[in-house]
């Protein structure tokens, strides 16, 4: 049986590319021990980082491995928590890794610039060596001289090639943002939207004999959060409805004990750092079930928190703000995944279901 760091040990040996991909490896495979919650799927993971499963599979195996960009790297690090001092040694792996594959002038897609190979120089900006015009060096000096001038005729040809491009980007960046605030002053603030246009409605839960699962369960960390006493177990009985009319009389809302387009609005709370434990709790069970991967149920709203809120603002068309305000809990009311069972932390306490009539 391996040793439990079999794992770790392996980014020390190999080629830069071996090593890096055992390090994004062990990142991904300790991510759930570090955050307490569940483990990203690469699927979801691959969602996040913007490629494909197939590539984030390559970058992860150490056996096949294909060298992923600095960009990719350093999301890998935020996403799965990695270890803070991780960070720079895998920096460091990557531009050795894509310096080998032939990658070096893009290898992080920021703009920095690769120090020359060993034994190589860049004499680019540096004008023709003293003896360029002695016998033997002349056919040299000449090919040189006629490159530098053609790269100076080219050189303008370049920068407006290049403007006209950011032009042409920022007419489209324009276009974007000016839709989407037109589609916010439509809508106002009643309702999320999607990228169709179409407002979401707010789910009708009512009293039942069967598990809501995530949905029940929200509501009744809500209902907690306005200081009832329930169990988040997903089942709307008798208990739920009483503090569901009591809520609506509170509220002077129709007390109906079901839980709608009126009643959402007014129950749901800002979730943010400063929130309490049993609102956090509420989002907390949505956003671990809306397939971007695990969000630990915690009741603490933490930095990986608020970056699966941000990452599900993003990706649903909502002002991303890294907290859940009304129109995002109106969204993952919405985009909740079929029924699914209790987690494990409520295993013991959700009773089984009795069978309707």
């Amino acid at each position: 049986m391996r040793a439990a760091g079999a794992t770790a040990g392996q980014d020390q040996g190999g080629s830069a590319g071996v090593q890096l991909a055992w390090m994004l490896r062990r990142w991904w495979e300790e991510a759930g021990s570090r955050t307490g919650g569940g483990r990203p799927t690469q699927q979801a993971l691959a969602l996040k980082l913007g490629v494909d499963q197939t590539t984030l599979s390559r970058y992860l195996n150490p056996k096949h491995p294909s060298t992923a960009s600095m960009r990719v790297v350093e999301a890998l690090h935020s996403q799965l928590h990695a270890p803070t001092a991780d960070l720079e040694r895998a920096r460091t792996l990557c531009r050795a890794a894509l310096l080998g594959d032939g990658r070096a002038q893009a290898f992080d897609g920021g703009g920095e610039r690769t120090a020359p190979a060993a034994g190589s120089t860049d004499r680019s900006d540096e004008p023709p060596a003293p003896d360029a015009g002695r016998p033997g060096s002349q056919g040299t000096g000449v090919r040189a001289a006629r490159g530098g001038q053609r790269s100076r005729r080219l050189r303008p040809m370049f920068v407006a090639a290049a403007v006209v491009v950011a032009f042409a980007l920022g007419m489209v960046v324009q276009e974007r943002l000016s839709g989407r605030g037109h589609n916010a002053a439509a809508d106002g603030a009643a309702a999320a939207a999607p990228e169709s246009g179409t407002p979401y409605t707010w789910p009708l839960l009512r009293m039942g004999e069967e598990d809501q699962f995530t949905r029940g369960r929200a509501l009744q960390h809500l209902l907690n959060a306005h200081g009832y006493k329930l169990l988040a177990d997903g089942f709307f009985r008798q208990d739920t409805r009483d503090a569901v009319m009591d809520f609506q009389q509170r509220h002077d809302l129709p007390a109906d004990g079901k839980v709608g387009v009126r009643t959402w609005p007014e129950l749901v709370k800002e979730v943010g750092p400063q929130s309490g434990a049993s609102e956090v709790r509420a989002a907390q069970e949505l956003l671990n079930n809306v397939g971007q991967g695990g969000t630990a149920v915690s009741g603490k709203f933490t930095a990986a928190s608020a970056d699966d809120v941000r990452f599900f603002q993003r990706t649903h068309s909502l002002p991303v703000t890294g907290q859940v305000d009304v129109d995002t809990w109106l969204a993952l009311l919405v985009k909740q995944l079929p029924p699914v069972k209790a987690p494990d932390y409520q295993r013991t306490t959700s009773p089984t279901p009795s069978a309707s009539s």
